[in-house]
């Protein structure tokens, strides 16, 4: 089956349930048997992860990808090929780069590399990735190197910010809603609290790569009765900060700066892997080998992804992947080409290792 033609099979299946993305794993894994290779499907809470090794050597290079996508439109799970792009759900983000990937690991299996390589197809990126590679980072498959070929335009992403999700809980005090005077709107102080954690010192901060952290007021929850002034409320937040930032710093600053109770509901660790690390420096020639006229970029990505697991662990890791757009969106798209581009430059690096 040719990329194409793989990467449509593979967005045909609504992989937005537990269920249909560990259907996808385990059509990789028969897919791959058929092939020659033998890999094995590792469980965890329901959700299956599949992990292939090939080659021999001291080291071992670990790629990484999910098959498992967002909710999507039921015509987005028609993949479309106009102009040389493939759209619908998923094409970017990420089953491009799983097939990448696959098509990588069988043509390595042809002439056996000279280090270790595994490959680790997940089922749970979308819904934070602890059941599957956080789970099998925590078991041992860990490599020296590893990439996510999460899309990003074969753009080399170094680094990507880390996360929170915070509750501030605002108490104020109740009263008729005809005399407003008479209490304390918690919901109003609460978006004052809101306005004094985004103009924070510590996230104006900004880096080489990033302008600064980003606050976003995501959720607001307070009152119950429209006559009467609200005298609880709680903002939910996203923040996601830089990797210079160490997050209990941030937190610090702003339980001393609001009024109210915060309450820490999700971290996550930002990724930093220094630009001069070996294994980044021989990427960078391995691009340039394929596309000489290439200059690589340097990039660094807003959002998160279970390159995080790896990172936490001290192991060098980058994101690299296809050309596309509108990920999560209604157009998503990715540009052929440059899946057949990401796989000779995947193959290119393993094969210096």
């Amino acid at each position: 089956m040719d990329t194409v033609t793989l990467l449509k099979e593979l967005i045909k299946v609504d992989s937005s349930s537990m269920e249909k993305a560990n259907e996808l794993v385990e059509y990789i894994s028969n897919y791959l048997k058929e092939k020659g290779l033998k890999g094995e499907i590792i469980e965890n809470n329901g959700y299956k992860s599949y992990v292939l090794v090939i080659g021999q050597g001291e080291k071992t290079i670990v790629l990484n990808g999910h098959v498992d996508v967002v909710p999507g439109k039921t015509d987005q799970f028609n993949p479309l090929e106009i102009d040389g792009r493939v759209y619908g759900r998923g094409s970017a983000d990420m089953k491009s780069g799983c097939v990448a990937m696959i098509n990588t690991m069988i043509s390595l299996s042809k002439r056996e590399p000279a280090c270790k390589v595994m490959m680790q197809i997940v089922s749970d990126e979308e819904s934070g990735g602890f059941n599957c590679s956080k789970y099998l980072v925590d078991q041992g498959y860990i490599g020296d190197f590893v990439i996510c070929t999460e899309p990003t335009n074969l753009k080399l992403s170094t680094q990507a910010k880390g996360f929170m999700r915070l509750d501030v809980e605002t108490r104020g005090l109740s009263a008729h809603a005809c005399r407003p005077w008479q209490g304390r709107n918690a919901i109003l102080k609460g978006i004052d609290n809101y306005n004094t954690i985004s103009k924070l010192p510590i996230m104006q901060i900004s880096s080489e790569i990033y302008e600064s952290s980003t606050v976003t007021l995501s959720m607001i929850k307070g009152g119950d009765i429209y006559n009467k002034v609200p005298d609880e409320s709680i903002l939910g937040l996203d923040i996601r900060f830089i990797p210079s930032l160490h997050p209990y710093d941030i937190i610090d600053d702003i339980e001393k700066a609001v009024k109210g109770k915060v309450v820490l509901k999700a971290l996550g660790y930002p990724i930093n892997t220094p630009v001069d690390n070996s294994y980044i420096k021989d990427f960078i020639k391995a691009i340039e080998s394929i596309d000489k006229s290439k200059k690589v970029k340097i990039v660094g990505q807003h959002g998160s992804s279970d390159a995080r697991f790896f990172a936490s662990k001290g192991i060098p890791v980058i994101e690299f992947g296809p050309v596309g757009a509108d990920w999560h969106g209604d157009k998503e798209y990715v540009d052929i080409e440059s899946i057949y581009q990401l796989e000779k430059i995947l193959e290119a690096f393993i094969r210096s290792f």
